[in-house]
């Protein structure tokens, strides 16, 4: 079975930055967009990133010009880098991967991202 396996996640002090792993294991096949969504405590999960299969980004509203996404294909990983951060940005962060051929897709367990002094 495809497992997303997160990792990066943290406490980081306002300002700071952290960067987020995801590397999918298992039979998986074409690959398409990948992303990363986050879930702050009592709200919606909401679009952080995603970058497609021709290295196409987009960004949510709150972090453009703060974070990066980004992918290794041979790995089959996708990357978040998070430049300073803000305490709105806490939130369990969860990668994303579309499998064009299974024309499914596959959700990481959430890693915790904690930003505050």
């Amino acid at each position: 079975q495809v497992q997303l396996v997160e990792s990066g996640g943290g406490f980081v002090q306002p300002g700071g930055s952290l960067r987020l792993s995801c590397a999918a294991s298992g039979s998986i096949f074409r690959i398409g967009t990948m992303g990363w969504y986050r879930q702050a405590l009592g709200k919606e999960r909401e679009l952080v990133a995603t970058i497609t299969s021709r290295a196409t980004t987009n960004y949510g509203d709150s972090v453009k010009g703060r974070f990066t996404i980004s992918r290794d294909n041979a790995k089959n990983t996708v990357y978040l880098q998070m430049n300073s951060l803000k305490r709105d940005d806490t939130a369990v962060y969860y990668c994303w991967m579309v499998s064009t051929f299974a024309d499914s897709d596959y959700w990481g367990q959430g890693t915790q991202v904690t930003v505050s002094s």
